[in-house]
C-alpha cells in the first residue's frame, strides 16, 4: 500500500516537472511612464516562469501593432532583460513585452500587461496663421490659428494687447483657435499666441507667436444735419450746415445733397464737415441731406428743410407751479414761445438784469425753436418783475417782449381776492335765500289764520277732564286692563286711539268738543287731521 501511494507521487512530481520546463509565464513589463522625445530611455522586461536552459527572447511592441519592433533583448534563466530605446513621437501609446523561446517553437509566447507611455515634446515655433486682410471693419469675422513646428500635449492662450482673450457670445476661444464672429473696434491691437506644455510636472516648455496687429475700423454712424444763418451784409444771408458722425474711424468722406443735386463734398480727419450755401430769407429752397462714407456703407441723416423765418407775432409767457408743505408754492416754471421763428433766440429777464444758463435760485433751459423755460426756486431772491425777449439767432436788432410778470412769495401763496369774494358771495346768498323761505312762511301762515297761532287754536281745544268725570262706558276697553294701568310704572292708557296719562288724580285732556257722539268724534277727527296735514306743507 505504501509502496503504490510513493510511485502515484513520484510520477506526478515527473509530470509536474516536465510541465513546468516547457511553459512560459507572463513577462513583466517596467518602465518610465512619461519620457521627452529625442531622449534615451530603458525598458526592462522579466519572465519569472521560464524553462531551464533556455535562451527566452523578449520584444517590445505597441499594443495591436507587432509588425513594428521597437525593442528586444534575451535573458537566459531568469535574468531582467533590459531594452534601450530613443523615444519618438510615435512611440506614445500603450506598449507591452512579448516573451518566447528563441530555439523551441514549441513554447507558447506570453505577453506582459500593457504599459502606457507618454511623449513630451517641447514645443517650439509658435506662429498666428490668418486668411485676410489684418485691417478691416466691425461686423467682419476674424480667424486666428496658432502653428507649431513641434510640440505636443500642449496648452494654448491667446492674448489681446498684453490681456488674455476671453470666451464671449461673439468670440470662440478652443485650444490654437481663436474665432470672432462680429469684429469691433474693441478687437483691435496686437494678437499673440503662447503654447506651453510641461514634463513631469517640474519643466516646462514655452513658445510665444510674433505679434500681429490687427486694425478693426469702426463704420461711420448715421449723420446729424444742422444749420445756422450768417449773415454776411445787410441783404445777403448764407446757411452753414454742419454735418457730424458721432462713431466712424477717420478719414471720413461726408457729402452735401439737395434733394438729388450734389451740393458738396468733402474728406476729413475729423467727425463733421462744414459747407455753406446761400438763403433767402423767408423763402423754401429744399431739403438738405448728409452722406457719409468711410467704407463700402453709405449712412445719410435725416432731410432738413432749407428755411428760414424770422421770428414775428407776439411772444406769450405763461407758466405752473410745484406746492410743498401747507400748500405753499416752492418752486415755478415760466414759459416763453414765439409765434414763429425757425431761429429764434430766447432771453429771459429779472427787472433789467439778464439772467443766463444757471444762477443761484433759477436755471434756463432752452428749447429752441419751440420754447424756452425759465425754472425758479421761489424766495426772496426770486421776487421781482420777469420778462421773456425773443430776436433772431443771427441778427439782434429786432426783439419782441412779452408782458410783465411780477413775482412775489407772500403774493403767490395769498388767497385770490376773487377767490374769497366769490366764497363770501355765495355763502351771503345762502342765508338770504334761507331768511327768505322763513319769512314766506310766516307770512302764510298769517294770512291762513289771522292773527291767532297754531298754538292758541290747539290751546283753546284743550278742556281738562278728572278721571271721576270720565264715562268708560262707550269705550270698548278691557276693565282689567283699564285698571291695570293704574300702577305707578305705567301711568298711561289708550283709550279708543286718545293717550291719556294720569296719576291720582289723574287729569284728561280731550281734544274732542263735549258731549259729541261716536260718529261726530270720528268725522271731527278727519277733518282735523286734514288741517294738520295743509299746515305740514305750508311750512
Amino acid at each position: 500500500m505504501f509502496a503504490s501511494v510513493f510511485v502515484v507521487i513520484l510520477g506526478l512530481f515527473y509530470c509536474s516537472k516536465e510541465s513546468s520546463q516547457s511553459f512560459l509565464g507572463r513577462p513583466q513589463l517596467y518602465g518610465p511612464s512619461e519620457a521627452l522625445a529625442k531622449k534615451a530611455v530603458e525598458f526592462e522586461c522579466e519572465v519569472l516562469d521560464y524553462p531551464e536552459d533556455e535562451l527566452i527572447l523578449l520584444q517590445l511592441f505597441k499594443v495591436g501593432d507587432h509588425n513594428w519592433l521597437l525593442g528586444e533583448s534575451t535573458s537566459l534563466d531568469g535574468e531582467v532583460a533590459v531594452i534601450p530605446m530613443i523615444i519618438k513621437t510615435s512611440h506614445e501609446g500603450y506598449l507591452e513585452c512579448v516573451a518566447s523561446a528563441q530555439n523551441n517553437s514549441e513554447i507558447t509566447p506570453t505577453v506582459s500587461h500593457p504599459h502606457y507611455l507618454k511623449v513630451v515634446e517641447p514645443v517650439e515655433g509658435a506662429e498666428i496663421i490668418h486668411s485676410g486682410p489684418v485691417e478691416l471693419y466691425e461686423g467682419n469675422p476674424l480667424k486666428l490659428r496658432c502653428e507649431l513646428s513641434a510640440g505636443t500635449h500642449v496648452s494654448y492662450k491667446w492674448l489681446l494687447n498684453g490681456q488674455p482673450v476671453s470666451q464671449s457670445p461673439v468670440r470662440y476661444v478652443a485650444d490654437d483657435r481663436l474665432m470672432i464672429y462680429r469684429t469691433s473696434s474693441g478687437d483691435s491691437g496686437s494678437y499673440v499666441c503662447v503654447a506651453t506644455n510641461t514634463f513631469n510636472k517640474t519643466r516646462v516648455f514655452s513658445s510665444n507667436s510674433s505679434k500681429v496687429v490687427f486694425t478693426v475700423k469702426d463704420l461711420v454712424s448715421n449723420p446729424s444735419i444742422t444749420f445756422t444763418v450768417l449773415k454776411e451784409d445787410s441783404q445777403n444771408y448764407s446757411a452753414v450746415v454742419t454735418c457730424e458722425s458721432t462713431r466712424g474711424t477717420p478719414p471720413i468722406t461726408f457729402s452735401l445733397y439737395n434733394r438729388t443735386e450734389l451740393v458738396s463734398n468733402m474728406t476729413t480727419d475729423d467727425r463733421q464737415a462744414t459747407f455753406k450755401v446761400p438763403l433767402v430769407l423767408d423763402r423754401h429752397l429744399g431739403w438738405l441731406q448728409c452722406q457719409a462714407n468711410n467704407s463700402d456703407r453709405i449712412a445719410y441723416s435725416d432731410w432738413l428743410p432749407l428755411e428760414v423765418v424770422p421770428v414775428g407775432g407776439p411772444v406769450t409767457m405763461h407758466y405752473d407751479f410745484d406746492l410743498g408743505e401747507n400748500y405753499a408754492i416752492v418752486s415755478l416754471r415760466f414759459y416763453c414761445k414765439v409765434k414763429k421763428g425757425s431761429h429764434p433766440r430766447y432771453q429771459w429777464f429779472l427787472n433789467k438784469t439778464l439772467l443766463q444758463d444757471r444762477g443761484s435760485f433759477y436755471y434756463v433751459a432752452n428749447e429752441p425753436p419751440k420754447q424756452s423755460i425759465l425754472l425758479l426756486s421761489v424766495g426772496r431772491s426770486s421776487t421781482g418783475t420777469y420778462r421773456c425777449e425773443v430776436s433772431d439767432s443771427f441778427d439782434n436788432t429786432t426783439a419782441i417782449s412779452s408782458k410783465k410778470h411780477y413775482l412775489d412769495k407772500d403774493v403767490l401763496n395769498r388767497l385770490p381776492i376773487l377767490l374769497v369774494a366769490v366764497v363770501f358771495g355765495c355763502f351771503t346768498t345762502l342765508i338770504l335765500l334761507v331768511s327768505i323761505c322763513c319769512c314766506i312762511g310766516v307770512m302764510f301762515r298769517r294770512r291762513q289764520y289771522g292773527e291767532k297761532s297754531l298754538l292758541n287754536l290747539e290751546m283753546e281745544r284743550m278742556t281738562v277732564a278728572y278721571e271721576g268725570d270720565l264715562d268708560l262706558s262707550m269705550y270698548n276697553e278691557d276693565p282689567d286692563v283699564v285698571n291695570t294701568a293704574r300702577g305707578d310704572e305705567f301711568d298711561q292708557v289708550r283709550l279708543d286711539g286718545f293717550i291719556i296719562g294720569y296719576k291720582q288724580p289723574v287729569k284728561l285732556l280731550c281734544l274732542c268738543p263735549p258731549q259729541t257722539s261716536e260718529a261726530s268724534l270720528d268725522e271731527w277727527l278727519h277733518i282735523e287731521e286734514e288741517k294738520t296735514t295743509l299746515e305740514d306743507e305750508h311750512v
